[in-house]
């Protein structure tokens, strides 16, 4: 039986609160253990009452009520939880945990936590869709917040479109999953190698040759078998994303530093996954100044770089070796080539033409092709998501490979 879970439930100003009511619930029913804390336009929503009565616990509503001198309460409280969860979340949270503004007890708890967090906005479609609060939800995943997505549907205030808060039903699904996965830490003493980004081949001191990688699938996949209990490395190109915890971090610029640094590493993991996306060529001749517009057309020399896979398939010995293929067509056809062609043990191909699947998204479509033959289709989800779905793959097909070694 899994022991108690502490959830600490940040209630916002929304007219969403009477899901928390019955969030809260379902997740002491489940057997969680819930301590709530409400924002002063919460309470004209719900009454604390409602949340107290059915937690069982003391909801917390001003920052200066320090009810026991001996702890400061917005600190405890941040210290308190296995996992925050902050349902429903107005543009006005998510706006104040990505710019670091405290001001009530809720924002001051949050830039005060340690713990994970879990974000499940409720708001407008048009004030979702805005800018700012993209950038700010981008901000915080960056950080290492899980959002929730909001459903689409009919909103409070007459609109149809994407903004009413998860159901907590799947909310609770989605928390439990959480503790699932962290209980079974399945990857406990795997040593992980994973690549991610793109990589950029110089072709003087201000241009260069690379891609359109983002590197989040990559640095998902890290951050996955982090919490799954493996010693993790990222090898990682030029992105914009922050280190997963518990990842130790490489940075790399062209092809030949990612093989270089791939290779070091390559003979004492259990596990490689190459994400990231390399520069199939490079620049035979990289110049040492700015190349100066003329009135003719430019033609460059490029050469192949090194296939990094294919160097990785020769090698491999022990290792469960995991390459990533994005098409835009024939998907099947070109993924299996390369799965055969590299010694890979599994191919994992997109779509990048596919909506939701393409370099840049939080979320992906794709396809994992074995050894074996078997191909498992995943449908669209959060990279995070699919992560977890990847490394139950990967760990399934290595327990049976030891089985039948036995």
């Amino acid at each position: 039986m899994m022991e108690t879970k502490k959830i600490l439930l940040c209630v916002t100003g929304g007219i969403a609160v009477y899901k928390s009511v019955a969030l809260t619930s379902k997740l002491v029913q489940s057997g969680f253990q819930v301590k709530v804390i409400m924002s002063e336009n919460a309470t004209k929503f719900v009454t604390p009452l409602s949340f107290q009565a059915i937690s069982r616990n003391e909801v917390y509503t001003d920052t200066f009520d320090e009810k026991d001198p001996s702890k400061i309460a917005h600190i405890d409280l941040a210290d308190w939880p296995d996992l925050i969860l902050i349902a429903p979340a107005t543009a006005n949270i998510i706006g104040k945990l990505a710019n670091g503004i405290a001001d009530d007890f809720i924002s001051t708890s949050l830039l005060a936590a340690t713990k994970p967090v879990m974000i499940a906005p409720s708001m407008n479609v048009h004030m979702y869709e805005h800018p700012v609060v993209q950038k700010n939800m981008e901000t915080l995943k960056q950080y290492g917040y899980r959002f929730i997505e909001p459903n689409e549907g009919y909103l409070a205030c007459g609109y149809v479109g994407k903004g009413r808060m998860e159901e907590p039903e799947k909310i609770v699904n989605i928390v439990t999953e959480y503790f699932q996965r962290q209980k079974e830490r399945c990857l406990e003493g795997k040593k992980v190698l994973i690549t991610a980004g793109p990589t950029r081949e110089k072709l003087d001191p201000v241009r260069y040759i690379s891609n359109f990688s983002s590197g989040k699938m990559g640095y998902s996949l890290a951050e996955a078998a982090a919490s799954l209990g493996a010693d993790v490395t990222l090898i990682s190109g030029p992105v914009h994303l922050h280190t997963p915890v518990n990842v130790r971090m490489i940075q790399v610029e062209s092809a030949a530093e990612m093989l270089d640094e791939t290779l070091k590493h390559f003979d004492n993991v259990d596990i490689a996954i190459m994400t990231a996306a390399v520069a199939d060529y490079r620049p035979i001749d990289v110049a040492s100044k700015k190349l100066k517009k003329k009135d003719a057309n430019l033609s460059i020399q490029l050469e192949r770089t090194e296939d990094i896979l294919y160097e990785l398939g020769k090698r491999k010995k022990h290792q469960y070796l995991v390459g990533f293929a994005a098409e835009t067509d024939q998907l099947e056809e070109n993924a299996k080539k390369k799965l055969y062609k590299k010694n890979a043990d599994c191919i994992i191909a997109n779509d990048v033409l596919e909506p939701g699947a393409g370099f840049g998204t939080d979320t992906n479509v794709v396809t994992l092709f074995k050894r074996s033959g078997e191909k498992i289709p995943f449908p669209k989800m959060e990279k995070t998501d699919l992560s977890y779905r990847i490394f139950e793959q990967i760990n399934k097909e290595i327990r049976e490979e030891n089985d039948e070694n036995c």
